[in-house]
């Protein structure tokens, strides 16, 4: 299996406050890798860092066997590695059609309306309110289309950051579902995730950040039976 992104000994800093410490891990094509930890572990960190937002102390990320960290966010997404951020930033005086359209202000090919057209297949009620306002929406159906408007660059790496934030346990597994739907349809995907149970379920590697440093790894599987991860992220008392 082949590494698509592989962060090697990253550091990043907010001016003399550390927020990220020589941490290290590889997203296989083809996967879902989950990041989890406690708020302030610097999971964000290091996704802002990957997608040229900031510039690491120390270390280096490449991305298909090329370093990016010196390049600039409009480059990292040209290369194929979009986000979709936490608490989703929508344009929200601007239609669905139109947040989907900005999505996809990189590219130069015909097939814009097309791939529009298949966020729609995935998310249909975007389909049916595609000329509402996004700010009109529920949390669950603005995740929806935060991601939609992540996928219109046709990306390779998909990174997705607190998908479940503020939604119900019904649209969070809907958000979940999709996001195994899309990894079956080819599309890698970096997972930022504070509900630990539901992330490690459906991961197939997974990352455990602490105070800005990688301190376990394992399957979500093995994960999910660690019983350090339990009682840390599940509320479980360790016999």
């Amino acid at each position: 299996m082949s590494e698509l992104l592989e962060v090697r000994g990253l550091s990043v800093a907010y001016g003399a406050i550390e927020a990220v410490r020589d941490v290290s891990f590889t997203v296989h094509a083809g996967q879902i890798v989950s990041l989890i930890g406690s708020n302030g572990a610097g999971k964000t960190t290091i996704l802002r860092t990957i997608s040229g937002l900031l510039r690491p102390k120390a270390g280096e990320i490449l991305f298909q066997g090329t370093p990016i960290h010196a390049l600039p966010a409009h480059t990292v997404l040209g290369m194929g590695i979009a986000q979709c951020p936490e608490g989703r930033r929508l344009f929200a005086r601007m239609t669905v059609e139109e947040n989907l359209q900005l999505g996809a202000y990189v590219r130069r090919d015909d097939g814009i309306q097309a791939d529009i057209d298949k966020v729609y297949d995935l998310f249909p009620v975007l389909g049916e309110r595609r000329h509402n306002k996004a700010g009109l929406f529920s949390g669950g159906e603005q995740q929806m289309l935060a991601i939609g408007r992540a996928l219109m660059c046709k990306p390779r790496l998909l990174m997705l950051d607190e998908p479940s934030m503020g939604l119900s346990p019904i649209m969070t597994q809907r958000i979940f579902d999709t996001v195994a739907e899309l990894r079956d349809l080819g599309t890698t995907v970096l997972l930022v995730e504070q509900n630990a149970l539901a992330a490690l379920a459906l991961s197939d590697q997974a990352y455990v950040i602490d105070l800005g440093r990688t301190t376990l790894h394992g399957t979500g599987h093995e994960l999910l039976a660690d019983s350090r991860v339990r009682a840390a992220y599940l509320g479980e008392e360790v016999a």
